[in-house]
């Protein structure tokens, strides 16, 4: 495989186009960047009834599988119109993580693409578990597309948790600020930073509610030292204060009705393997993602996106 960088997009195992398609295109075109496209299938019912017609169901995946490369091929050549470099391929493979972790080894990618469901109606958002993994375990930052307001986004939201104690994790939300200054950038986007403070959790996790009345003092300092601390952050990134956001109260409505009025096209966050996905300010980065009003970018410690 190619030593360049590409972004990499995984289509739908159905012949459908998603918001994610345009947003692989609209990126790839913005970093300067080859786009690779792969779909993988595999139907349990074909495979069982291959043991017993083993010619005649070779033929019929074959079909469905050049059908499909063909499909792709037209994709491509509709995102190849607007200046991106663009190659596809199709995969017969039950387990599609793990050829994807070939991919990460084989081809250096400054990104993986795919889409994700959202349902308006319930504002939620609906990962398959192969989301899961790659949110939990792929090292290469994961962009999960929900929308296709704006294939190039003109938005961008990066959270940061100014809690973080340890040495590494300081360091990681660098990273963060980083790579969404980067793709702020290279698509000439507005980029917010927002850190949210719950002061109610710091409350009943650390003096119980019969301490409400004589926290008063240790609430204000615990809110100075992290208003001073993300101002510190903003500082190091160049972040001008109008797009600086200290904003008290429960992280995840806090986001998402930020998120919502700010018309946000991508949320930028962290995270790690600990326990699941977690490490976001005063919850996990699982309840965010289930609830996020728009695109998300999750960012990996040690990786950086590429431009």
């Amino acid at each position: 495989m190619s030593n360049a960088q590409h972004v990499l997009l995984i289509a739908p195992p159905t012949m459908t186009q998603t918001p994610a398609f345009d947003r692989a295109g609209a990126l790839a075109r913005a970093m300067q960047l080859p786009l690779h496209i792969v779909a993988f299938d595999y139907f349990q019912a074909l495979a069982v009834a291959g043991l017993f017609a083993p010619e005649q169901i070779s033929a019929a995946r074959e079909g469905y599988l050049q059908a499909h490369r063909q499909w792709l091929v037209q994709q491509a050549e509709r995102l190849s119109m607007h200046g991106v470099k663009v190659t596809s391929e199709v995969a017969w493979v039950q387990a599609p993580y793990a050829e994807i972790v070939h991919f990460v080894s084989e081809m250096p990618l400054a990104l993986i693409i795919k889409g994700a469901q959202q349902e308006s109606a319930l504002k939620r958002v609906f990962f398959s578990a192969l989301d899961w993994q790659l949110l939990r375990d792929c090292p290469v930052p994961v962009h999960l597309v929900t929308d296709d307001r704006n294939p190039q986004p003109h938005n961008i939201l990066v959270i940061v948790d100014v809690l973080r104690s340890e040495e590494q994790d300081l360091v990681f939300n660098d990273r963060i600020v980083a790579a969404a200054k980067k793709l702020a950038s290279v698509c000439e986007a507005r980029l917010e930073l927002a850190h949210v403070y719950d002061w109610t959790a710091a409350y009943v996790q650390d003096m119980g509610f019969g301490a409400l009345p004589l926290a008063t003092g240790i609430y204000e300092a615990l809110g100075t030292a992290e208003r001073e601390a993300f101002s510190a952050l903003a500082e190091r990134h160049g972040v001008p204060p109008a797009c600086r956001h200290f904003i008290e109260g429960a992280p995840i409505p806090s986001i998402c009705e930020f998120a919502t009025g700010h018309h946000t096209d991508v949320i930028v966050m962290g995270t790690v393997q600990h326990n699941g996905l977690s490490k976001l300010p005063g919850s996990t980065a699982e309840q965010l993602l289930h609830r996020a009003p728009c695109s998300v970018l999750a960012i990996k410690p040690g990786r950086m996106l590429q431009s």
